[in-house]
């Protein structure tokens, strides 16, 4: 069995952790440089705010209405979610994050007994009987308890015999309240009438494109895709995706925990604060998301062959010239070096860059992804005291900016100005962010402060 956590409108629910007067209004978060709305909370999605939406187009829209808004705020999104991740580590056999908001758990089978394996409040293993459902109910109602008790965070939990059926279930859990936060599919009975209420374009491993492509078919729900015969689903999409997505669906645990903790590509992108028009103030944008790029390389331990950029400019300014391009470069052998995918990114950019437009976007995109050992080398273009010394580069960097704070060792390119002869910026404050919360949590400046 499986399960998966998710926190509810996830940024949202961090701001008001330490902002209980906020339960119950319309709360709102803006993505960096608050451009435009990336979360949303139920009061303001019955508004009709749309995610995607621009900041200045709500405030004229909904002018009348009481809307709290934040500027993105990562620093506490991340360190309350680490918290929830781990109760759900004390609590669960075996875990992996697959998200800022979302972790999957896995209860192994024990097969002498026939029994599931799950912890007890007190984080003792013990196994229930073969076919009971109800101890993994209670538990997942119970866990959902401990993490807002000791977090503050509402989490809706999923649980079924796999990957996609546990995120299918958690949706149900999210939608009514009657599941008591935790939604359990753990018959067929229950898996056929959750995927017949279940559309196909809200299945996860299903994309907008292939949605639009079963919905053409007359595949309307998830259970119309289901009830299909692999053969038909193999030769349709000659995608293996997409067929493991059915077999999940058929209850057939498809999906490799180790394809799921791993991405296939890593995108790092912002809007601009203001418009650009110097190819210096874009390169440095950049070369700052090419190193989050390699930084999340190496994080999960692969490496990237392919380096792509993006650059636009802004498409509401109709009174504006407009440009859009994306190129990308293959690399001979793949590399998660800080050095050589910003040298690369930055190449790119030069090659797409041209002069008379105002720049609002960037965005690097590394992809090709794989592990990073072991690994075919050019057999004619191959410095190994080079590789050598970029490999402890890199360490030595993470490992600096893990203990003293993330940029505080930064490639030369990256390095953000304020102006001539005034001190240089760091990412965090090269960024608009007027509405942004403090973070009590991380920070002494910030911890509150009682009467």
């Amino acid at each position: 069995m499986y399960g998966i956590i998710d926190c509810d409108n996830c940024y949202v629910s961090c701001e008001r952790v330490f902002r209980p007067d906020l339960n119950g209004k319309p709360v709102v978060v803006l993505s960096n440089n608050d451009g435009c709305v990336v979360a949303r909370s139920n009061e303001a999605k019955a508004l009709g705010i749309k995610a995607g939406m621009p900041y200045f187009k709500m405030m004229q829209e909904f002018k009348g209405h009481d809307i709290a808004v934040f500027s993105s705020n990562y620093e506490l999104y991340g360190e309350l979610t680490a918290r929830v991740v781990e109760i759900i580590r004390q609590e669960a056999p075996a875990y992996f994050r697959y998200s800022i908001d979302e972790c999957f758990v896995y209860f192994p089978l024990n097969i002498e007994h026939g029994a599931l394996n799950i912890k007890d409040s007190d984080s003792q293993l013990h196994s229930t009987k073969g076919g009971d459902g109800g101890g993994l109910k209670i538990w997942g109602e119970n866990l959902h308890k401990r993490i807002k008790k000791s977090v503050g965070m509402p989490v809706s939990i999923g649980l079924a015999p796999t990957k996609t059926l546990a995120k299918l279930a958690s949706h149900f859990a999210k939608k009514y309240p009657g599941y008591h936060h935790c939604c359990l599919i753990d018959t067929d009975e229950k898996r056929l009438k959750a995927l017949k209420l279940y559309p196909i374009e809200e299945v996860w491993g299903i994309g907008r494109r292939y949605a639009a492509r079963l919905q053409a078919l007359g595949v309307t729900t998830a259970y119309d895709f289901a009830q299909h015969h692999g053969s038909w689903v193999r030769a349709t999409f000659n995608n293996i995706v997409i067929y493991r997505t059915w077999q999940e669906l058929n209850g057939i645990d498809a999906v490799p925990n180790e394809e799921m903790a791993k991405k296939k590509s890593i995108c790092t992108s912002r809007s601009f604060n203001g418009m650009l028009t110097e190819l210096d103030d874009i390169r440095t944008h950049v070369a700052n998301y090419a190193a989050r790029c390699a930084e999340k390389l190496r994080k999960q331990e692969t490496v990237a062959s392919i380096v792509a950029v993006f650059l636009n400019t802004n498409f509401f300014r109709e009174d504006l010239p407009q440009y859009w391009n994306f190129q990308e470069k293959r690399l001979t052998v793949g590399t998660n070096s800080t050095i050589d995918i910003v040298k690369v990114a930055t190449e790119v950019l030069h090659e797409m860059y041209v002069p008379g437009y105002h720049y609002k976007k960037a965005g690097v995109i590394v992809m090709g992804i794989g592990p990073n050992s072991p690994q075919q080398l050019d057999l004619f273009d191959y410095d190994a005291k080079d590789y050598d010394k970029k490999k402890r580069l890199d360490a030595a960097m993470d490992r600096i900016n893990k203990v003293n704070g993330t940029e505080t060792v930064v490639l030369g390119s990256q390095q953000y100005t304020k102006g001539r002869g005034e001190k240089a910026e760091v990412f965090a404050n090269a960024i608009k962010h007027d509405h942004k919360s403090k973070n009590p949590t991380t920070r002494w400046s910030d911890i509150i402060k009682l009467k």
